[in-house]
């Protein structure tokens, strides 16, 4: 039996993300000791979007959603998650790996110029 290596701590969940997506778990755990378990209480995270699209695409989703009897968000978010791991497989397939950090990139904010007018609250009419 090899020596298991010992899993470092994490500062943040997307710290621990990173580790996985380029670490095997084998060195690490002994799977033949492993049992099955139920975590009723787990939730993913979840985060809520605004999401832009045509009128006929989301009329044509409720249509589909409709004649399975299931929401049309549910359905949306199988079609885009089948669709994110087809072309996950495809870029692995590609470049061997998938660089996970790229997606947990904060967006940069545009700063306002410092010479932009801001709106003047008036507190009385002018004289």
């Amino acid at each position: 039996m090899k020596k298991l290596k010992k899993i470092p701590k994490f500062k943040s969940e997307d710290e621990e993300r990173e580790f996985w997506a380029t670490h095997d778990s084998v060195d690490y755990f002994d799977w033949s000791k492993g049992r099955w378990m139920i975590l009723p209480n787990l939730k993913p995270s979840l985060t809520t979007i605004s999401l832009r699209m045509p009128n006929y695409l989301l009329d044509e989703l409720k249509v589909l959603a409709n004649s399975r009897d299931v929401p049309y968000q549910s359905l949306l978010k199988v079609f885009l998650a089948e669709r994110v791991q087809k072309e996950l497989n495809a870029l692995v397939a590609r470049e061997g790996k998938v660089d996970y950090s790229v997606a947990r990139m904060p967006r940069k904010r545009k700063k306002a110029s410092p010479t932009a007018k801001r709106p003047v609250k008036r507190l009385h009419k002018p004289a």
